[in-house]
């Protein structure tokens, strides 16, 4: 159960500060759906925009990231920090932008193994290698 009123279209349109990133959210996905993320998020209007505004640069931008390795990226993140809302809108979005179910299964398993070497490297409390120290 959600901690916060997910607010309604009828609500959001009497607040115009919602409204005003609903319809660009709307514009900007190209669909009516609004999910509840943001329907959350709106109880604050202006943490609504600034993380509307961040997500919207960083996913939607001019980038050298395909749009499905970005969600792709998003996915392994989210299931890293255990956001299962998350993992699942981000799974839906990249496959809607075209990831194959060979992509999602290499996917899972990168993240799989990299959890499990991350804890292993973590409980040995191994040193960086000198060559992999970045330096300028």
């Amino acid at each position: 159960m959600a901690t916060v009123k997910l607010m309604t279209d009828t609500e959001a349109e009497a607040l115009p500060a919602v409204k005003a990133v609903f319809d660009d959210i709307r514009a900007t996905r190209k669909t009516d759906f609004i999910n509840n993320f943001w329907r959350g998020l709106a109880n604050d209007p202006v943490t609504l925009k600034r993380t509307w505004e961040s997500l919207k640069a960083v996913m939607t931008g001019d980038t050298a990231l395909s749009p499905v390795m970005q969600e792709m990226i998003y996915i392994a993140v989210s299931v890293a920090n255990g956001c299962s809302y998350c993992a699942h809108s981000h799974t839906a979005a990249a496959r809607a932008k075209g990831m194959t179910e060979a992509e999602y299964g290499e996917l899972l398993a990168i993240i799989g193994l990299a959890a499990q070497t991350n804890h292993l490297v973590t409980a040995m409390q191994l040193p960086v290698d000198e060559v992999f120290e970045v330096t300028s």
